[in-house]
């Protein structure tokens, strides 16, 4: 430790990180950020080789230059496209870029000198862009006066670019190596000018991105792939039924097998450890475990349905909107068109099950790897479940395996690792859930019934929409504080509380039902209501005769975004044209977490079989960082959407997760894939993100074409409970 870090003030108390880092955790979904603004960084020396310009940024003396990065990084691209914005201002030469985590042990002790360390709710970018292009010219500034104080020549003479400061009368040059230790001791500008998007170089181009080369040749560590000296391996069984304890538990027979070092006993859970993960999860399987399963041990997926049923109908339930006089408009409408939609628990299947590898040192500090999509959230629980105080403990971000919102909330995983090791003081232990347990103990996407009444004129058009949401509260089971004092959960109605077609009457009612089946910040959360609002809106163009697309535009005004991405969409996809023969099209356009989107799905239905042929999705995030890296998030989110159209559910009997393995719970395969044309139609003005939005309309587009195919309307997911054959009705 440096003497500047030794005697640097420390401002912010255990307390308040804690509270600091679960309200971070919240921006999952809630997209909140707490930027620090770069001139509250000063500079420290990063090793005796380089220099500490500011808090992102470290210059080495051959002009490599280090970007800090305090997001994650799980295949999204946020490493790359942070980097770019503080690389387009620091204006520096990007082939001599590289990134690295910022270590939330030093986040702490710096009091958040980082802001936000969550990495969710599609806003890496977009709510960091700020302050970290503005740490970028920053620096420019700061190595532009160390130029000039070298120099003895007013800064206005001199340019930074590309890695150089140039003083223009003279044509001299310093390079960025030579000048950061002199630029580091410069007091940093009060503000700085970033530069308009139209001049970028760096940012909105399809650079390199940082992570991929290391990737194609094995070596970035993820959480599954840390090895220690001397490390051992633990395997984690909890109460198959949600909210369980252990009453007691047999371990002589696992204790004998060859290599088990521990049976590691708590209420939630019991471990094995031993010298293998192997051996470890051979071991857990002789457990004989007595488990208190509570009240929950009966429910099952009929329990769960009439508890949101009984939502439904439920009286007084409070409104997330309620404009104009819905009562009235239905008992004045030519028409009432009326449909339920619903929808199953999924689980976030990530490939690389959740993982933890904790390590008590002798010397009374404890260090942690693990994949998380909060570093600040990770350290908060790895304090929680040891005890220590947080300058104590060092979390190591790995790459991540896939988050998808499920970690973004490592509390549980982080703490038993935590729990685990710390009774096996000395010796790094390496949790590792096996593929069962992460199936069957997961945070879930809420299941949900949605009841909808439409009143529409004789012309056809939509005069009144009421909307009944029955399902489980995000917001209640982990960010109760974020509810609306009547209860509503935002997550819970988005796309329908906040419809941006013009509708004079508007009702929508959210009844939160949660039962005991953990739900979780799914990736886009709320997405399902893309596929319940635009699956209905196209039964509403049906019934007045007209084309969806045209249905839409009626209600949309002329400069609203929406529309916009939606025209920008349909015209790519070729909507007024014939689709191939034997295919038929649908399309739905959805806003969320910032952006725009829109889809335009082509398919064929054959004997009942369902092929996807096409998809072509559009999003509108205002500026684009990174295209490439934008188009592989659509095209991600597309199969990702595909899954739960097609045959992704989690279902509950006797209190407990059924599906177990990826053979229950399929993800679409290579031969399943559609051809994905990307749309990315910025219209500038604001920062919007692509982890999430391009899911969005990718349900309801695919089922509003099966419809187009068979005359078959699909209001309940996945298509393996419908038989999609015509028939004579049909």
């Amino acid at each position: 430790m440096t003497t500047a870090q030794t005697t640097m003030k420390r401002t912010m108390k255990r307390r308040d990180f804690l509270k600091a880092s679960a309200t971070a955790a919240g921006a999952l979904a809630l997209e909140f950020c707490f930027p620090v603004p770069a001139a509250a960084a000063r500079a420290l020396p990063a090793s005796p080789a380089t220099t500490e310009v500011n808090a992102w940024i470290v210059i080495h003396p051959d002009d490599r230059v280090v970007i800090r990065t305090a997001r994650s990084e799980m295949g999204q691209g946020t490493l790359t496209a942070l980097a770019q914005l503080v690389a387009e201002e620091l204006d520096c030469d990007w082939a001599k870029v590289s990134a690295e985590f910022a270590s939330p042990n030093e986040h702490f002790r710096r009091n958040r000198i980082w802001g936000s360390m969550s990495t969710g709710g599609s806003q890496g970018v977009r709510s960091s862009q700020d302050y970290v292009r503005k740490a970028g010219a920053s620096a420019r500034a700061m190595l532009v006066g160390a130029a000039a104080q070298r120099w003895q020549a007013p800064t206005t003479e001199c340019l930074a670019e590309k890695g150089l400061v140039t003083h223009l009368p003279t044509g001299r040059t310093l390079r960025y190596g030579e000048l950061a230790a002199a630029a580091a001791k410069i007091a940093p500008p009060k503000d700085v000018t970033l530069r308009d998007p139209k001049d970028w170089k760096i940012a909105g181009k399809s650079v390199r991105r940082l992570d991929i080369p290391d990737k194609v040749r094995g070596k970035p560590v993820f959480g599954v792939d840390v090895a220690l000296p001397g490390m051992l391996h633990a395997s984690i069984a909890q109460c198959p039924v949600f909210g369980g304890k252990l009453r007691k538990v047999d371990a002589k027979d696992a204790l004998a097998m060859r290599g088990v070092k521990k049976v590691v006993r708590e209420a939630e859970f019991v471990a094995v450890v031993a010298d293998s993960w192997w051996r470890a999860d051979q071991a857990l399987q002789k457990l004989d475990v007595d488990w208190d399963e509570g009240d929950n041990g009966g429910i099952g997926n009929a329990q769960i349905a009439a508890m949101l049923r009984e939502g439904l109908d439920a009286a007084g339930l409070p409104k997330a909107r309620d404009i104009g006089n819905v009562d009235s408009a239905f008992a004045e409408a030519a028409r009432i068109v009326e449909a339920e939609y619903a929808s199953p628990y999924l689980s976030h299947a990530t490939l690389e099950p959740m993982t933890c590898t904790a390590w008590f040192k002798r010397d009374g500090t404890l260090e942690v790897w693990t994949s998380t999509q909060d570093g600040e959230a990770a350290m908060a629980a790895a304090a929680e479940a040891s005890g220590l105080p947080l300058e104590k403990i060092e979390v190591h971000k790995m790459m991540l395996g896939g988050g998808f919102g499920r970690r973004g909330f490592p509390q549980d995983f982080v703490g038993q690792g935590v729990k685990i090791a710390k009774a096996i003081p000395g010796v790094p232990v390496k949790l590792m859930w096996s593929r069962e347990e992460d199936m069957r103990h997961g945070y879930y996407r809420p299941a949900s019934i949605v009841r909808m009444k439409a009143g529409i004129d004789k012309q056809g058009r939509l005069a009144a929409l009421r909307t009944t949401v029955a399902c489980p509260s995000i917001l209640k089971a982990l960010l109760p504080k974020y509810l609306r004092e009547d209860g509503v959960d935002f997550t819970a109605v988005l796309g329908l509380a906040d419809l941006p077609y013009t509708v004079a009457h508007q009702r929508v009612e959210y009844a939160a039902r949660n039962g005991h089946v953990p739900v979780g910040f799914w990736r886009a959360p709320g997405q399902q209501n893309g596929f319940y609002r635009e699956c209905f809106l196209d039964e509403l163009a049906h019934a007045a005769g007209q084309d969806p697309l045209a249905y839409r535009l009626a209600m949309l005004p002329l400069d609203d975004k929406n529309r916009l991405i939606l025209e920008a969409t349909a015209k790519a996809a070729g909507w007024h044209s014939p689709p191939p023969p034997g295919q038929h099209r649908g399309l739905a356009v959805m806003a969320g977490f910032g952006s725009y989107a829109a889809a335009v799905a082509e398919v064929s239905v054959s004997a009942g079989q369902l092929k996807v042929h096409r998809i072509v999705v559009g999003v509108d995030s205002g500026y684009v960082v990174n295209p490439d890296t934008c188009r592989a998030q659509a095209e991600g989110n597309v199969v990702y959407g595909l899954g739960p159209v097609l045959y992704q559910e989690i279902n509950i009997r006797n209190g407990r997760v059924v599906e177990a393995n990826f053979k229950h719970f399929r993800l679409p395969g290579i031969a399943e894939m559609p051809k994905v044309e990307t749309v990315l139609a910025p219209t500038g003005g604001f920062w919007g993100g692509h982890g999430e939005p391009a899911i969005l309309p990718v349900a309801p587009a695919v089922c509003n074409a099966i419809f187009a195919a068979t005359g078959k309307r699909i209001r309940s997911l996945p298509l393996t409970h419908h038989d999609l054959r015509r028939t004579d009705s049909t």
